[in-house]
Parts: structure tokens; C-alpha cells; sequence
């Protein structure tokens, strides 16, 4: 009798349940982390629309008269992430979602304050994306899924890092060749790439920890043992480099070997591949500075911007100009200028949170990524096998990376790098390329909470009563 009562007290709960009512199907919520998911989205929904009245009052100094249908449907959205992780994720982390969406939200509002037209992409963009995040907890039911197709993915991001050298389709935008153009369609297929090579680092670093660990400068036959068991993964790296190269890409070429060494060093907790890659560094960035007009630019700049004010540092100065006018608390949500910089709602969006929301909104970003960064990091950490963990650390690396890259570069403590703020800026690969992130990691997370907990419920249940 008390087997069977204890039996009972650790029934697993349902986390999601539909009771058929007048015919008609009724979702009722089962899961504490989905409640708490959805009252969290709901706040990040009321906050994101409190900024956008205050930034249309802040600019026409009125009451808007009307609320556009995309700003509406980008509300919506976020919902629609929820149910597919009730169905497909149900004991995934409650707190990636909300950020996402906040992010998501904020950042349209800003666009569509400065460019009502790439507002209403944006919201397009971010209704693809939401679907590549279903899709992606669809199809992909258990993250070891990809462990076996490693060097198709290796091939596919290789590829997609080509396509832009095309004649007929790739696309120079700004000095770098990054884009592909068709028809009225363009996106850069190197933020899906980033994707595929990371969970190849991931993969091929799990299969051949033993032997990578055992690199060492001071013992040859270790070190070369190392260096043969690495083969493949050093030749998708240096290709991967050689193409961005070629592109004249350094956000992303710096992004890709960053992510590669910190994976090195996490898979085998060797410490010479950190400073193996920091001697790598300084070399290419060295060469690169002295071959490539691009990099020796930005660098020049990065250095004393105010000399070049009025032609290739006139974005930087004024970004510098931004933050500054915005001091700790902003100019209020549509009072400020940020019109004036180039380019603005993509690669400077930065720069305009700084001057409408000061250091106080520029501070609330960068805490936003650092606990998205920081739930990717601990689902790798609760991670139960070695591919898990070190696909969501490299994963969670190449989201904050960018965001990083791109956050110091404006505001100077790094040169510019030409990369996106994720969810923020206006971009429609980057967005749908992080939306398949962030469910990649949410499915990482739903495996290791589900398998270091065996009372939570393994799969959706429906039920019709």
C-alpha cells in the first residue's frame, strides 16, 4: 500500500493537457516552468508595449492614433514559441523565451521609430524565424539527432560561407561580400553557417577529446598525435577563415575562431589551446592589418576617430557623439538624434539605445545577453552527455560573442567588426539564424532537466475527456 501511494505522490505531472470541451480543444497549463514562461513573456509584452507608446509620444509629442498590425502581430509571436514548447519542449528553461521576445519587441520598436518600413520587414523577418524555431523543436527531438551528420554539416557550412563569392548571386555590401541576392530577397548565409560549424566543432571535439587533449609543445609525439586527430576539424577552420577572408569579413571570421579555440579548451581543458590561439590571433591580425585595406581602416579608426570625422570615422564619432548626448538616463524615447549616424538600425542600433536610454538602457541590453548567454551556458553544464554540453557552450559562445563584438566595437573597445546585435538590430538572417539558436539550446536544456529529473513528464500527453 505505501509502494503504491508513493507510486502516486511521484506520478509525473502533465505539462501540457488539452480537455475536448463543446467540441472545441482547450489548452490548460500543467507545467510550473510554462506558467512561469508565459506570465514573464506577458510582462516583457506590457514593458515592450509601454516603450513603443513612449517613443511615439516622445516623437509626435501625441498619443498614437492607431497601432500598426506589425507591431501587434510581433506581440503575438512570442505566444506562438510558447506552445511549441509546451507541445515539443516541456521542461526547457522558462527564461530564454521571455528575454528573446523583449529583445525581439524592443528592438522593432527602435526600427520602427527611425525607419517605419524596415519596422514592418523586421516583424516579417521575426514571423520566419519563429517558425524556424518550431521547426527546429519539430524536427530535431533529441540534439544527438546531429551528432551523425557532422560532416554534412561541415560541407553545408562551408558551402554556405561560398555562396556569396558567386558572380551572378553573391552581393558586395560596404566593402565585404557577405550577401546573396535574389530577386528581391537578400540575406547572409554565414549566420546559418555559423550555426552548422559550431555543432560540427562540437561533434568532431567529443568523438576525439582523448587524443586533442593531449596537445602539449613540449612533447612532440603528443602534440602531433593531437594535431592528427584534429585534422579535419583545423582544415573546416582554416577553409572557413580562407573564405571570410576572401570575403573581407572580420566580425565573423574573428566570431568562428574565437568560438573553435573556446570549444578546443572546454572539450579538453587544456590551457596551451588558449594560448595557442591567442599567438594565432595577434598574428592574423597582424597580417590581416597590413594586407587587407579593410581591416588597417577600421583599426585606424578605432584608434583616433575624431582625425577622420568627416570621412571614414564620421559613423564612430558619431556613435561617440550618441552616447555622449544620452549620459545615464537618455534623452527620452524619441527626443534624441539618432538619425544622424549611417546605418543605424543595423549595425549602430547600440548607439541609439545609448543616446535615448542612456547608460541605464544600455546596461539593461547588456545584462539581457548576459543571462541569455548565461542559460545556454548552464544547460551545457546540466548537459548529460559530452556532445550536449559542448554543443550549447558553443552555441551560447556564438551568440554572446556577436553581441559582444558588436556592443564593443561601438562604443570603442574594439575596433567595428560589421556584425549584428542579435534580436536587436534590423537583420532578417540574423534573426531567423538566432531564433534556430536559441531553440537548439532550449532543446539541449528540455533534455538535461528531463533526464536529471525522472518525475517530469516525458513527452506530451493529449487527453479528450
Amino acid at each position: 500500500m505505501q509502494s503504491i501511494r508513493a507510486n502516486q505522490r511521484h506520478k509525473a505531472p502533465k505539462s501540457w493537457q488539452f480537455q475536448f470541451k463543446d467540441n472545441v480543444f482547450v489548452p490548460t497549463l500543467k507545467n510550473r516552468r510554462r506558467r512561469s514562461e508565459l506570465g514573464m513573456i506577458i510582462l516583457a509584452d506590457l514593458i515592450a508595449a509601454l516603450v513603443w507608446l513612449l517613443a511615439k509620444v516622445g516623437l509626435n509629442s501625441a498619443m498614437p492614433t492607431h497601432v500598426p498590425l506589425s507591431a501587434i502581430w510581433l506581440l503575438v509571436l512570442p505566444l506562438l514559441c510558447h506552445l511549441a514548447l509546451h507541445v515539443f519542449a516541456p521542461n526547457a528553461d522558462p527564461t530564454a523565451l521571455p528575454i528573446v521576445s523583449f529583445l525581439n519587441a524592443f528592438g522593432y520598436v527602435l526600427i520602427q521609430r527611425l525607419d517605419p518600413a524596415e519596422a514592418t520587414l523586421q516583424s516579417l523577418w521575426s514571423a520566419v524565424g519563429v517558425f524556424g524555431f518550431v521547426l527546429t523543436l519539430v524536427f530535431i527531438p533529441r540534439i544527438e539527432l546531429l551528432d551523425k551528420y557532422r560532416y554534412l554539416l561541415m560541407l553545408g557550412g562551408v558551402a554556405l560561407l561560398l555562396m556569396p563569392l558567386a558572380p551572378v548571386i553573391g552581393e558586395n555590401i560596404n566593402g565585404a561580400r557577405l550577401w546573396i541576392h535574389l530577386g528581391q530577397l537578400s540575406f547572409q548565409p554565414v549566420e546559418a553557417a555559423k550555426i552548422m560549424l559550431a555543432i560540427f566543432f562540437a561533434s568532431y571535439m567529443t568523438e576525439k577529446r582523448e587524443l586533442l587533449s593531449n596537445f602539449s609543445p613540449f612533447h612532440i609525439k603528443k602534440a602531433s598525435g593531437a594535431l592528427r586527430a584534429g585534422g579535419p576539424i583545423l582544415v573546416a577552420w582554416a577553409i572557413s577563415l580562407l573564405i571570410m577572408t576572401a570575403e573581407r569579413d572580420v566580425g565573423f571570421s574573428l566570431l568562428i575562431f574565437l568560438v573553435f579555440i573556446f570549444a578546443l579548451w572546454i572539450a579538453t581543458s587544456n590551457g596551451w589551446y588558449l594560448i595557442f590561439g591567442g599567438v594565432l590571433f595577434s598574428v592574423g591580425a597582424f597580417v590581416a592589418s597590413k594586407l587587407f585595406s579593410q581591416v588597417s581602416e577600421r583599426i585606424t579608426i578605432w584608434l583616433d576617430p575624431w582625425k577622420y570625422s568627416l570621412t571614414i570615422g564620421y559613423q564612430l564619432v558619431q556613435a561617440q557623439y550618441a552616447f555622449g548626448s544620452g549620459g545615464i538616463s537618455g534623452t527620452g524615447l524619441g527626443r534624441g538624434h539618432p538619425g544622424l549616424i549611417p546605418v543605424v538600425t543595423s549595425d549602430f542600433i547600440f548607439a541609439a539605445i545609448g543616446e535615448e536610454m542612456g547608460l541605464l538602457g544600455t546596461t539593461a541590453v547588456l545584462f539581457l545577453f548576459i543571462l541569455l548567454v548565461g542559460f545556454g551556458l548552464k544547460a551545457a553544464r546540466r548537459a548529460d552527455t559530452q556532445f550536449a554540453m559542448l554543443c550549447a557552450a558553443a552555441l551560447a559562445l556564438t551568440l554572446g560573442l556577436q553581441a559582444f563584438f558588436i556592443m564593443a566595437g561601438v562604443t570603442r573597445l574594439l575596433p567595428l567588426t560589421g556584425v549584428t546585435l542579435p534580436f536587436v538590430a534590423y537583420g532578417g538572417s540574423s534573426l531567423v539564424a538566432n531564433y534556430v539558436l536559441i531553440a537548439l539550446l532550449l532543446r539541449i536544456s528540455d533534455q538535461s532537466n528531463r533526464r536529471s529529473s525522472p518525475h517530469l513528464a516525458p513527452r506530451t500527453r493529449l487527453k479528450t475527456n
